[in-house]
């Protein structure tokens, strides 16, 4: 083979490897970008099976867009922004969290992969729905999940005073004119709009986990909120990055790749010597 054809392949290969990758890093980053502030609200809160609930009823999103021919994004964001409000309303009026957050979790998901199972050509994709599939991320889907990051950052940023007044304590909150009520709507939408941006990078089963673990290993490097916060932006973004590079090092899944970074880096966080 010439060597000039030879140059031009193994060029071309090699721009569309970094294309993809690029890509792929890229949505790592910008999920984080949410996950990292959104995460510390759920730790703060203990909000970790309200994110499960929100997560798991993706899966029933992806049904619904299939059945309506409804892009997938916005079907996802409609199933979870409905799942999201009803646990907050159900929290409202005093209900036993643990128990309807078990039972609405796990019967959104098994709901979901039934109904998807009507749907034959889309069962071999099914795993890129549960566990995600940064790796074929396109430049639309990059957008968009950057575009539902930055919202729900500027949501967050907006609200912030408010949200950690309220998280710490409700009687300060209204003496202080604040409606927690209020606040935890906020949540409530910023919650849904990551679970719908972050489905494609990590899975309906994992998406809570990236909002959690990055989190809880930044409190132990934190002295702020705000700190806490940027800290799980960074934790975020590595974990992304390093679980991209595993996948492709070691060919395993990418998203739960991606989970195991995180969950190494909670790990050194905990070993961590305290002073």
């Amino acid at each position: 083979m010439p060597a000039t054809i030879l140059t031009i392949i193994t060029g071309t290969r090699t721009t569309m490897l970094d294309d993809f990758l690029v890509r792929a890093g890229l949505a790592a980053v910008g999920l984080s970008l949410a996950t990292g502030p959104l995460g510390s609200f759920v730790v703060w809160r203990r909000m970790a099976y309200f994110g499960d609930a929100t997560a798991h009823a993706a899966i029933l999103g992806v049904a619904l867009a299939l059945a309506t021919d409804l892009p997938i994004g916005l079907g996802t964001l409609v199933v979870a922004l409905a799942m999201a409000v009803t646990v907050a309303s159900l929290a409202a009026r005093g209900w036993a969290m643990d128990t309807t957050l078990g039972v609405l979790a796990h019967s959104a998901l098994a709901f979901g992969l039934v109904a998807i199972s009507f749907f034959p050509a889309v069962r071999t994709d099914l795993s890129a729905y549960l566990f995600g599939d940064i790796l074929a991320v396109s430049r639309t889907d990059l957008a968009l999940i950057w575009g539902g990051a930055l919202a729900v950052l500027a949501l967050l940023a907006w609200r912030w005073q408010a949200l950690l007044t309220a998280t710490v304590n409700e009687d300060l909150a209204h003496a202080a004119g604040i409606r927690p009520d209020r606040e935890r709507l906020v949540l409530v939408l910023a919650l849904a709009l990551v679970v719908a941006v972050a489905l494609k990078v990590v899975g309906a089963l994992l998406i809570a986990a990236m909002l959690i673990i990055p989190s809880a290993a930044a409190r132990s490097f934190a002295r702020t909120p705000e700190a806490m916060a940027l800290i799980a932006i960074g934790i975020g973004a590595a974990s992304g990055l390093g679980g991209l590079g595993l996948s492709i090092w070691q060919d395993t899944p990418t998203g739960p790749s991606i989970v195991v970074a995180a969950a190494l880096l909670f790990l050194l966080a905990t070993l961590r010597p305290r002073h």
